[in-house]
């Protein structure tokens, strides 16, 4: 394909815009209803595509016929914005081949977190400064996925609420989650495994030029069916290699499982890497785990003193969603390093090793980030200092991993193409 150098984010105005424009050109067989409403107030759109559906009311199955339907949804993470127009592009799509909605339909929550993603907005971002110059990610029990895991049930917020409501009102046959990375390669996360979906899924990325993460972090100690595809734990199982207090069993991923569906996570990169995907023997994965650990704990510590620092002059947490995200993130440190510490592989890939380093070098650098817009928006003295070391931390992450531009429309291509890969094998497990 041939990328458009002007193909950008939308905003969740655009994305409304863009869902309602399909629909005035194809009444029949489009729908677009509010299934919720944010905290801030924001509508939750749910674009659905296919032959007969529902009035509104309810974007449910039919009762004639086994449940088939796709629920896919975008924006769960404020600072992945590529979700969106994947989602756009995939209805698009549907709406031109008959064969893919001859058995389903299709529903697109085109963003599950609008507030959040008011916060984070960079359309079309000229490097990882300027991605972080306005980043934000909220912190997990914020999260519309992964709130149910972390939060009682009668504490969750209404994106939650409204997610999980949706997804046992429509019965997905395939549920899929459209996510990305700022920096890395592409990898699935399946809660069932879809066999065969590994060939076009590495096809895919191939022709685009897009690595694929073959050990990725998020998927650290799970089995993997093909280059870049894992399965989570099961039911039975524990969430293996997890460095984060969210367990995936009990998030919205896994709610799909009460209706006999399965999920699948799709991640994309913003700047490839070609460090993630290479299968060779790393040398010394303890040493260099080692390595990381000490670094993590350092530059984490830095800015956790600082913020101990100006917190007196900043805002209550309560008013401040930026401020409890860098609080969030800070609290992660300390588990992630004690378990690079204690249990670091005597073997692993450069894949592995390549994937931990950007994950510890993200998780630190997004709260500093975070804290500077802080800083900034208070013109508080300290902000320069620290701009300088979000400037140098953005920097050598570049250059570590050689950062390669993904364009949008690349981005969404790839990702579009997985999403149909595996409804495709979903659909032949249930035949």
């Amino acid at each position: 394909m041939n990328p458009n150098p002007d193909a950008h984010y939308p905003t969740p105005a655009e994305l409304e815009a863009g869902a309602r424009a399909l629909t005035a050109s194809h009444p029949a067989l489009t729908r677009l209803h509010r299934t919720g409403t944010s905290r801030a107030g924001h509508p939750l759109w749910l674009l659905s595509v296919g032959h007969g559906i529902r009035p509104p009311g309810g974007p449910g199955p039919r009762p004639d016929r086994t449940p088939r339907d796709v629920l896919v949804v975008a924006g769960a993470h404020a600072n992945e914005p590529v979700g969106g127009p994947t989602a756009l592009a995939l209805a698009h799509r549907v709406l031109r081949e008959e064969d893919l909605r001859a058995d389903s339909v299709w529903h697109f929550l085109l963003c599950a977190d609008p507030d959040g993603a008011a916060l984070h907005r960079t359309p079309r971002p000229e490097g990882l400064l300027d991605y972080h110059r306005n980043f934000y990610r909220p912190p997990g029990p914020e999260q519309p996925e992964w709130a149910p895991s972390l939060v009682p049930p009668d504490r969750l917020p209404p994106e939650s609420r409204a997610l999980v409501d949706l997804i046992d009102e429509v019965r997905p046959l395939l549920q899929v989650s459209l996510h990305g990375t700022d920096l890395g390669g592409s990898w699935v996360q399946l809660t069932r495994d879809l066999p065969g979906l590994a060939e076009p899924f590495g096809k895919s990325a191939a022709e685009l030029r897009i690595p694929l993460e073959t050990s990725a972090s998020d998927a650290a100690g799970w089995s993997s069916s093909g280059p870049g595809v894992f399965v989570m734990p099961g039911p039975a199982g524990t969430p293996a290699g997890s460095f984060h207090p969210e367990d995936p069993r009990l998030s919205t991923w896994y709610r799909a499982h009460r209706h006999g569906g399965t999920t699948a996570v799709v991640e994309v990169p913003m700047w490839a890497s070609d460090l993630v995907d290479d299968p060779a023997p790393h040398p010394d994965p303890r040493a260099a785990l080692a390595v990381l650990a000490r670094r993590l704990e350092a530059d984490a510590g830095a800015v956790a003193a600082l913020l101990t620092e100006v917190r007196p002059d900043l805002p209550p947490a309560e008013g401040a969603p930026l401020l409890r995200a860098v609080e969030w993130t800070l609290t992660l440190v300390p588990r992630i390093v004690g378990a690079w510490s204690r249990s670091a592989p005597a073997e692993a890939t450069a894949a592995y090793v390549g994937s931990l380093d950007a994950f510890g070098q993200r998780l630190v650098l997004r709260a500093a980030a975070m804290l500077l817009r802080e800083l900034r928006a208070a013109g508080h003295p300290a902000a320069p200092a620290l701009d300088r070391r979000v400037t140098g931390w953005c920097e050598s992450f570049a250059a570590r991993f050689g950062a390669r531009w993904v364009p949008v429309d690349v981005q969404v291509e790839h990702q579009a193409r997985a999403v149909v890969a595996a409804y495709e094998r979903a659909l032949a497990v249930s035949r």
